[in-house]
């Protein structure tokens, strides 16, 4: 059973967290890996090394979506592939994140994580309930 008193409260704490650790994971990419050695990681796992740039700016507007409440349902699935990727990247460095090159708990967590506020949606305390989402979806086309 949900406690409808605590619930908006729970979904708020997700959707910042969340939203936070996507514009942390993204300003790493640019502060200290940079964004070109972002790319030659990427190129060294067999990906494309524009596909860094496309992330970077993923995690960096996703996580700014998510933790203004904007979108949050929609923007948390369209992340999820990233941390499926991030998973797979980090998949032959073992369990815990603390190892070499870390491992691949901590992205698959975050994935359930972004399903999870998939599911929940923006919650009460997100700028969506002071401006409705078709005015949101408007201005971004």
């Amino acid at each position: 059973m949900i406690d409808t008193r605590t619930a908006p409260y729970a979904a708020f704490l997700l959707r910042a967290t969340l939203g936070t650790m996507f514009i942390a994971h993204a300003l790493l990419k640019y502060a200290v890996f940079t964004l070109p050695g972002t790319a030659r990681f990427f190129e060294s796992l067999g990906l494309p090394g524009p596909l860094a740039y496309a992330t970077f700016a993923a995690e960096l507007i996703g996580g700014t979506l998510i933790l203004a409440g904007l979108g949050t349902r929609w923007v948390s699935l369209a992340l999820v592939p990233v941390l499926l990727g991030a998973t797979w990247a980090h998949a032959g460095n073992g369990w815990l994140f603390s190892a070499p090159n870390g491992g691949w708990e901590y992205p698959a967590f975050l994935a359930a994580t972004a399903v999870v506020q998939a599911l929940l949606g923006d919650g009460r305390f997100a700028l969506s309930s002071v401006i409705p989402n078709r005015k949101i979806l408007g201005a971004l086309a």
